[in-house]
């Protein structure tokens, strides 16, 4: 059996994190993910699907990330049930995120590649050598 999604779209607002009774962080936000072909009129529909993110990854997302920025989310789909205020049993879909990329930067702060969600301001090109040296590749 198989359940695993990827979606790729914009947050429609910033994500809320909270903490669990035993301390474990959770962060909730939505995705606009518009679908693959328009109506009559030419208007492509949108999705608005809630994601969740646990622990260290919720925390990551809860910090960097804000409505608006484009983000692809790799998960699985579940399906939870729980009694509204008036006492009637509803269900709820949501994707339970394994990863989320950061396809976009912050307005202003450079490309995706250059900033990572580590460290703000953080270059990854920082951590690579690329100094000329002579020495023979090892393959």
């Amino acid at each position: 059996m198989l359940n695993k999604v990827i979606l790729i779209g914009r947050l429609t607002r910033d994500p809320e994190l909270r903490y669990t009774p035993e301390g474990t962080p959770v962060a909730r936000f939505s995705l606009a993910v518009d679908r693959p072909f328009t109506d009559k009129q030419g208007n492509r529909g949108t999705d608005f699907i809630d994601i969740v993110a646990w622990r260290n990854l919720g925390e990551l997302c809860a910090r960097y990330l804000g409505k608006g920025r484009l983000v692809a989310v790799e998960g699985r789909l579940q399906i939870r049930a729980y009694d509204d205020s008036q006492g009637v049993r509803r269900r709820a879909a949501e994707i339970v995120a394994d990863n989320v990329r950061f396809l976009d930067g912050p307005k202003g702060q450079g490309s995706p590649e250059a900033r990572g969600p580590h460290e703000e301001g953080h270059s990854y090109r920082d951590e690579i050598d690329f100094s000329d040296d002579d020495e023979p590749m090892p393959f």
